[in-house]
């Protein structure tokens, strides 16, 4: 049984967290909620409305358009934890020379500033002289104006999310690769079980728990998604529409067009969003997860 003095201690010392976690983010989060259900003046001040600016958001069809495109790039996204496993599955090959150094570059574009992702991407998609259409043009195609196109946009950027993404979840789940019990491979050699076998009768399975978080960590990210849409999309693009996120939406709202009730509705949507899909997430793991 802890004393009042051992209780008093314990306070004392999560105090500090405490008091950065009520003023850095509680606080936020209840202010944006109020918010979302005030209008903003022209000369500053707020007006209670109510649910009118959710009710407003539901029928937006740049709202809609843009958790099309949030949704859309999302899946994007996730299709590239399969190529993160297998990147894993590489380095974890055993006596593999230079793994850090392999480590360092995978993860080089988790570091690498946002700002200076957007814009070299930017360039290498440019349509005129860019050097992804240049090599294709050594192939004999005629390559898109990818950040340009409505067609292409949010494609090219996804394309963007999954390099900057790959090299955080390898190693993640690289980590998870190696928490695997050797005698299981060795169990399985000894029955005759091939590499490919063994990737999906054994690595796969208990792979799940690592994969599970990485696709959680992976999906929240990408319904985050901000930088690379303000970098690479001019904002008089017409391919802006097609690859508006809610995010950037919410950019707009709030400090571009000043409706900042509007913009804190969009938030606490957005946060409405992932909490769903994250809850949903974790009702299915049960079917798909595998612990030892």
């Amino acid at each position: 049984m802890l004393s009042k003095r051992e209780w008093a201690w314990g306070y004392l010392l999560i105090a500090p967290m405490a008091l950065g976690l009520a003023v850095f983010y509680l606080w936020p989060i209840a202010q944006t909620l109020y918010l979302s259900f005030t209008e903003s003046g022209v000369f500053g001040g707020h007006t209670w409305v109510g649910t009118a600016n959710f009710t407003d958001l539901l029928g937006d069809e740049e709202m809609l358009g843009a958790l099309g495109n949030t949704l859309l790039y999302a899946v994007l996204v996730l299709a590239g934890v399969p190529l993160a496993i297998v990147v894993a599955a590489l380095l974890n090959v055993p006596g593999l020379r230079g793994l850090s150094l392999y480590r360092t570059l995978y993860f080089l574009p988790v570091v690498t500033m946002p700002a200076a992702v957007g814009l070299t991407w930017r360039y290498l998609f440019n349509g005129d002289f860019g050097a992804i259409n240049y090599f294709l043009g050594t192939l004999g195609i005629d390559g898109p104006y990818w950040v340009g196109d409505p067609d292409f946009a949010l494609y090219a950027i996804a394309i963007v999310g999954i390099w900057s993404s790959i090299g955080y979840n390898a190693v993640l789940l690289l980590a998870g690769l190696q928490g695997i019990p050797r005698h299981y491979y060795e169990a399985a050699s000894m029955d005759g079980a091939g590499r490919l076998r063994q990737f999906f009768s054994i690595t796969l399975p208990l792979l799940t728990p690592t994969t599970f978080f990485v696709v959680v960590i992976t999906m929240i990210n990408a319904l985050q998604v901000f930088d690379l849409v303000y970098l690479m999309i001019d904002l008089k693009s017409p391919a802006l529409a097609g690859s508006r996120t809610i995010v950037y939406l919410f950019f707009e709202k709030g400090f571009v067009q000043n409706q900042r009730g509007l913009a804190a509705a969009i938030a606490v949507l957005l946060l409405g969003l992932i909490l769903v899909l994250t809850v949903i997430q974790f009702r299915l793991q049960k079917k798909w997860v595998h612990y030892e």
